[in-house]
């Protein structure tokens, strides 16, 4: 006689149950075993081809000049995580799941997820095409904005920057690409360019003969392009005299303050003035006008002689 299941004891029961379960776990199996096997083939296959040409991404990469390491890298995630991607929607069609579906839930996730992390994702784009353009690399002096100073790391999200005056900043990609860059150590040479002023009674060939001189005398200044001195303007207490010449890169600080100060004590030498601002006013006096004479009050009138006598 048997016993019905829901009459079994607790424990004979549970038993029951799981020897239910293997078996049609058992019948699927027999029935997708076509399916089984191909998405277990394309899964081995697809890992083997996944990580090889992963590798191989990362070492073209890598080993690729014009590329920065951490682009370099960042790239070589992304070539392995959409191989990825690729080979798990691939073993999902081989089991009849409409990846259509997913595809689309996956793109409303991403699109979420971009605009919540909107200011982020600005900053690795911009990280990405700083480190792609390199418009400053590591050990550079630029200007951007208020930033001034010495590049010390370059990252997907931050720039560290070393300021002249030895502060640390750490500045979001996004603030340095969205400003001109100014890259003072990219040329291999720079243009100094010097200005003083002399007075109108002094000689300006004599300035410009000594102001070649001192451009002459320090081995730093290139010889092309030549040095030039020329009339830079007629200020309103002096002649400003300017002088351009060329020099290295890494000379242009300490050439431009030897200049100066040659150019001081040369002139002061030679006698040539170098005036400070000042105006010269005229005073011009007037001669006090003479005021016209006001006529003098007519005289009252004059008693009678008679006199008039009191009655």
């Amino acid at each position: 006689m048997t016993t019905p299941l829901a009459k079994l004891p607790p424990r004979l029961a549970a038993v029951s149950d799981e020897l239910n379960v293997a078996h049609e776990a058992w019948l699927w199996v027999q029935v997708n075993l076509a399916h089984l096997t191909g998405a277990i083939a394309v899964l081995v296959v697809g890992v083997i081809l996944a990580r090889l040409l992963s590798k191989w991404a990362d070492r073209a990469l890598t080993n690729a000049t014009h590329i920065e390491p951490t682009v370099a890298k960042f790239l070589s995630n992304i070539i392995k995580y959409a191989l990825w991607v690729v080979v798990a929607i691939t073993v999902l069609t081989q089991f009849g799941v409409q990846t259509t579906s997913i595809i689309a839930a996956l793109g409303g996730l991403a699109l979420a997820v971009g605009l919540a992390l909107q200011g982020t994702l600005s900053n690795v784009a911009a990280g990405v095409m700083i480190l792609i353009q390199r418009p400053f690399r590591v050990g550079e002096a630029i200007t951007a904005g208020t930033v001034n100073g010495v590049v010390q790391a370059i990252g997907l999200f931050t720039t560290e920057v070393l300021q002249f005056d030895g502060l640390y900043v750490m500045v979001p990609n996004n603030e340095l690409w969205n400003k001109p860059i100014i890259n003072f150590s990219r040329m291999p040479t720079r243009r100094f360019e010097l200005l003083v002023g002399i007075g109108y009674s002094d000689s300006i060939e004599q300035a410009r003969r000594e102001m070649l001189a001192l451009a002459d005398a320090d081995p730093r200044v290139l010889a092309e392009p030549a040095p030039v001195v020329f009339v830079s303007a007629l200020a309103d207490s002096a002649v400003t005299m300017g002088m351009r010449v060329w020099c290295k890169t890494e000379d242009y600080l300490g050439l431009s303050w030897a200049l100066t100060e040659a150019a001081k004590i040369r002139f002061d030498d030679k006698g040539i003035s170098i005036p400070f601002p000042q105006q010269e006013v005229h005073h011009i006096t007037e001669p006090a006008k003479k005021k016209p004479k006001t006529p003098a009050a007519p005289a009252s009138d004059p008693k009678p002689r008679g006199g008039s006598s009191a009655r």
